[in-house]
């Protein structure tokens, strides 16, 4: 199951409106199929390694992140059928489904047809890998990770403006992949205007997982980007699973006072900038004790001369 985890997590920001699902096929302790979610979100995992095993799948058993799906789609047959169908005797799950079509049903499809289920297994390790999409069955809106880069005493840029850069190599080239792992970045308009930035993914070999750029603005459309009025615009992004929110202040202040953001990510590089821009303004706190227990220190690394801090928010 940890291999399906990672073949899942592979193909995160590319499967999106579809589950970055992954799959692993296991007969005689020997692993003859695998796969993950193509992009676009079609063939399915379970599609993609019952194909690579071919009829090493008779009698085999599979492992799978999410249950198999159980609805029927014009865009390929359900995997809750072709599994039984290519003779696996076991199927290993990491979580179910929440999407009502097949919540359940997966499961007792494949047990009707004589094929032997067990689910849970490393759930909380397929809950992370999928939290994007799980975020949008749940809550109806993608998983949002909020971007910073700041000094030791937490400024974004000297007075007069000046960001470029902040961190190292070794850090950008981690946001750079964060960026092949989303579905859209965002930034405001006030960013745009000052940067014109790209957004694109600049690492060998991943230059075409360049995610959808949007922009959080009242005004006017930009020819190559989507437009969010609001941040309480995201529950229209029904095709969107993970969204990374990039700058600058304004922008994720307004998404933190709206209580969107779900992780953060603190790229602190080892410079004191003393007098200078803040990363945030007022977020509506108003009590100390009103600050604690929202946030976890969920991870953290060391990346060339910075330091990456990850947080996730505590919710019910």
């Amino acid at each position: 199951m940890k291999e399906a985890v990672r073949l899942g997590e592979a193909a995160r920001g590319r499967s999106a409106p579809n589950p970055n699902v992954g799959c692993v096929i296991v007969d005689d302790g020997k692993i003859v199929g695998q796969g993950a979610t193509a992009p676009g979100g079609r063939p399915h995992a379970e599609a993609v390694a019952l194909k690579q095993a071919g009829k090493k799948a008779r009698g085999a058993t599979l492992y799978t992140t999410l249950e198999p799906c159980a609805h029927a789609s014009e865009r390929g047959p359900t995997c809750a059928a072709i599994i039984p169908a290519a003779g696996i005797a076991r199927v290993v799950i990491g979580i179910m489904d929440p999407d009502p079509r097949t919540s359940g049903h997966g499961t007792r499809m494949l047990r009707k047809a004589g094929v032997e289920v067990k689910s849970g297994v490393a759930r909380q390790a397929a809950r992370d890998s999928m939290s994007g999409y799980l975020s949008r069955i749940e809550r109806g809106r993608p998983r949002i990770t909020l971007k910073l880069a700041l000094s030791i005493d937490g400024k974004v840029a000297l007075p007069s403006g000046e960001s470029k850069w902040i961190t190292g190599e070794d850090a950008r080239a981690h946001v750079h992949l964060e960026r092949a792992h989303s579905d859209m970045i965002l930034v405001g308009r006030g960013t745009y205007q000052a940067d014109k930035p790209k957004l694109d993914v600049r690492l060998p070999g991943l230059e075409q997982w360049s995610p959808r750029r949007a922009l959080l603005t009242s005004g006017e459309a930009v020819a190559g980007w989507e437009i969010l009025g609001s941040p309480q615009d995201v529950y229209r992004l029904h095709d969107v699973n993970d969204l990374l929110v990039e700058g600058g202040s304004a922008t994720a202040t307004a998404f933190l006072a709206a209580d969107l953001v779900d992780r953060i990510l603190i790229y602190r590089a080892p410079i004191l900038v003393g007098e200078g821009k803040q990363s945030l303004g007022y977020i509506g706190l108003d009590a100390i004790a009103d600050a604690h227990g929202r946030w976890r220190a969920s991870d953290g690394a060391r990346l060339g001369i910075d330091r990456l801090e990850v947080y996730e928010r505590v919710r019910e």
